[in-house]
């Protein structure tokens, strides 16, 4: 494993942008899973966003190195070559040269079994119209939606340790992966906004008001769109709590040290270094967490306890803090019953836990054991 000089990402040897590029029968015939698709619409000469700054807090050092997600790009390669630059000492990152409403990209790229799929758009809008500025990423979100699913189960590289002498073509052992997403709908989707108010155009049942004020609206809730008028509201409570700077620090940016900011400020992006006990100790910074109620450390709460009693026991034995919970939005079983989650941040001291809760903690980064390859990987450097 490396990192950048400063300790405070995962950092690799500049790779060339051809190198990175699969095209769609590549991407097929990649298992991918767990990872996170980013659907892109730009022109070649669209003005640059700045896509080091989404994949930055994915490569944070306190995640160790087999936790990162894979980050696919669907999208111009043209423009994505411009960005390259900034992309290119981060590892983990394919680029899918393609179209970001072509369904055989989405399948291609199994948009079905990630953990996220990002919506952005770098082109400019019309002054015309202010509501078609989103249209692109609105009708991505929706034709994702409308898509359905094989309901087979896929493969994935296991660990030696949990035993199977079943191989791989590439000489690993294989396991049962989870089930994706059968239904469009479910898959976990985010999608950037420009304007507002065009939010009532993401979810089809959705019953607000087209007035409602983007903070009230189902899709903000349950964080499948986020407007970039969300940072002015960042920036205000910093304004008056500048305590609030560190925790957004964490959430947003994956955490940061003047030595970095200064290096980013310049232009010159991550530069490689040296491990040394000073860089190693900038890993040993919180991370967010979702953390089950079903089973698990804090499963004891899930049937009916308070929130207050599950924050301390949290905090008192597992060192976690709780920032809030992460709730189905229809609580019933019945089986028309949607499997959106929606966020309730700081609930008060009495609020009943539900056993399908989710709940999003600061937790401590934990050293834990260095990840071991396995045995596929190792034939693979021997054979080297």
């Amino acid at each position: 494993m490396k990192y950048d000089s400063t300790g405070m990402f995962h950092w690799c040897p500049a790779r060339s942008l051809e190198d990175c590029i699969l095209d769609r029968n590549q991407a097929a015939m990649t298992v991918l899973n767990g990872h996170v698709v980013v659907c892109l619409f730009a022109d070649p000469d669209s003005p640059l966003i700045g896509l080091r700054n989404l994949v930055m807090p994915l490569r944070a050092s306190n995640f160790h190195y087999h936790e990162l997600k894979h980050v696919v790009i669907v999208g111009s390669v043209d423009y994505i070559r411009r960005e390259w630059k900034m992309l290119q000492n981060l590892p983990k990152i394919s680029v899918l040269n393609g179209s970001p409403l072509s369904r055989a990209d989405l399948r291609a790229v199994n948009v079905n079994l990630c953990d996220m799929c990002v919506i952005l758009s770098a082109k400019v809008p019309s002054n015309d119209d202010p509501t078609l500025a989103d249209k692109e990423a609105i009708l991505a979100s929706l034709n994702i939606k409308a898509m359905t699913f094989d309901d087979t189960i896929g493969v994935l590289n296991q660990n030696p340790s949990a035993g199977g002498d079943t191989l791989s073509p590439l000489g690993s052992p294989i396991v049962l992966q989870r089930r994706g997403s059968v239904y469009g709908a479910n898959v976990p989707m985010i999608t950037e906004l420009i304007n507002d108010s065009n939010v009532q155009f993401l979810d089809q049942d959705d019953d607000d008001d087209p007035d409602t004020e983007l903070y009230l609206t189902q899709p903000f809730a349950c964080g499948t769109a986020f407007a970039v008028s969300v940072l002015d509201s960042l920036m205000s409570t910093t304004y008056f709590n500048q305590n609030a700077l560190t925790l957004i620090r964490s959430l947003i940016t994956g955490g940061a040290t003047p030595e970095l900011e200064l290096i980013l400020a310049e232009g010159a992006g991550l530069r490689g270094g040296y491990s040394t006990p000073e860089t190693l100790g900038n890993r040993d910074r919180c991370q967010v967490g979702q953390i089950s109620l079903y089973d698990g450390p804090l499963g004891q709460f899930g049937e009916g306890g308070k929130y207050g009693d599950l924050f301390c026991a949290a905090l008192r034995n597992y060192g976690m803090l709780c920032i809030g919970l992460y709730r189905f939005r229809d609580t019933s079983s019945s089986c028309d019953a949607s499997s959106k989650r929606y966020v309730i941040t700081n609930p008060p001291d009495d609020f009943t836990l539900l056993p399908t809760d989710q709940v999003f903690v600061l937790m401590q980064f934990d050293p834990g054991l260095e990840y071991k390859p396995n045995r596929g990987d190792m034939a693979k450097e021997d054979n080297s």
